[in-house]
């Protein structure tokens, strides 16, 4: 029974840290966007930003 003036008030500062954590995950914006990152892996770039599309002519000179 002494054991539960103990769990109660860690209890208490348990869920009172995980509300605060959610309220402020929810604030910052983590919840906004759910389907726009697994969409993203979905729409595949044939010609990525860092690299220019290689022409007909680069493949068939001959590199010295």
């Amino acid at each position: 029974m002494e054991v539960l003036y103990l769990v109660i008030p860690i209890t208490l500062v348990l869920v009172t840290v995980i509300i605060a954590f959610l309220w402020w995950s929810s604030r910052s914006g983590q919840y906004d966007d759910m389907e726009g990152p697994a969409w993203k892996i979905l729409m595949d770039d044939d010609n990525p930003k860092n690299e220019e599309p290689a022409s007909e002519t680069d493949d068939a000179a001959p590199k010295s």
